[in-house]
């Protein structure tokens, strides 16, 4: 955190949250009034442009605001993003959903997608390295602006299908050993087209099966929720496919 100030991550931790709400480019104007940096319009401007110059923010074409870049988005995920627990209430309803499917692994994933999707709203997909893919939530991608744009919406749905792509997330993702694993823009989707959308991907190890469980959804989402979410999930199928007491 030594290269930005304070200052700096004040307004982009607010512009960030600006973003992820409205997911439009954010101008110096709405953060001095919106958020009370307690500083002038002048000097929140002159901070994002130091901050476009360090990589954190970047310039759309359309307007004079700025938007986070992938770097800008891990840095909050990585440094500023506040840890939430998973309900009890929603733990009970990601049990009762897969609870029957136990022994059944591929009905389990199936059903295991559908209920993430519904949970967060996003396309949910998983993977195991099997060659076995899953996904639900296509409608409701399309749903979000983002989508609207037929381009990332084809470019994204031709990855669905490419057992290789996922092999490679799946391998990426054991060799992380970490919790919780997020693919952020044209940085690690390596297309310029996708630089709007992000993943968020939990891993299980079932022994015989590995894989991973997560979302796909814009850059803007809302990682303080959606991580727990994706992280007790991959836990709570990791336990079932090991025979564990959930």
């Amino acid at each position: 955190m030594d290269e930005l100030t304070s200052r700096q991550i004040d307004i982009l931790k607010a512009l960030i949250k600006e973003y992820s709400e409205t997911g439009t480019a954010v101008g110096s104007e709405v953060l001095e009034k919106k958020y009370k940096l307690g500083i002038s319009p002048a000097t929140v401007r002159n901070e994002m442009v130091e901050l476009a110059n360090k990589g954190y923010l970047k310039k759309t074409y359309f307007s004079s605001g700025r938007i986070p870049s992938a770097k800008g988005f891990r840095f909050y995920i990585n440094n500023l993003m506040e840890d939430k627990d998973l309900s009890t209430t929603d733990e009970i309803d990601y049990k009762n959903s897969i609870w029957d499917d136990k022994k059944d692994f591929q009905r389990l994933l199936s059903h295991a997608t559908k209920k993430l999707s519904q949970k967060t709203n996003l396309l949910s997909l998983a993977a195991t390295d099997y060659g076995d893919l899953y996904y639900s939530g296509v409608s409701r991608l399309l749903n979000l602006n983002e989508f609207f744009d037929l381009n990332i919406s084809k470019s994204l749905f031709s990855i669905l299908d490419e057992l290789d792509y996922w092999n490679k997330i799946i391998n990426k993702v054991l060799e992380e050993k970490t919790d919780v694993y997020y693919m952020l823009g044209e940085d690690d989707f390596s297309n310029p087209v996708l630089d709007n959308c992000a993943s968020i991907f939990g891993e299980f190890n079932g022994g015989k099966i590995k894989g991973i469980i997560g979302v796909l959804g814009p850059k803007r989402m809302s990682y303080e929720d959606i991580t727990p979410q994706v992280k007790y999930f991959s836990e709570l199928i990791e336990k079932l496919l090991l025979g564990r007491n959930v």
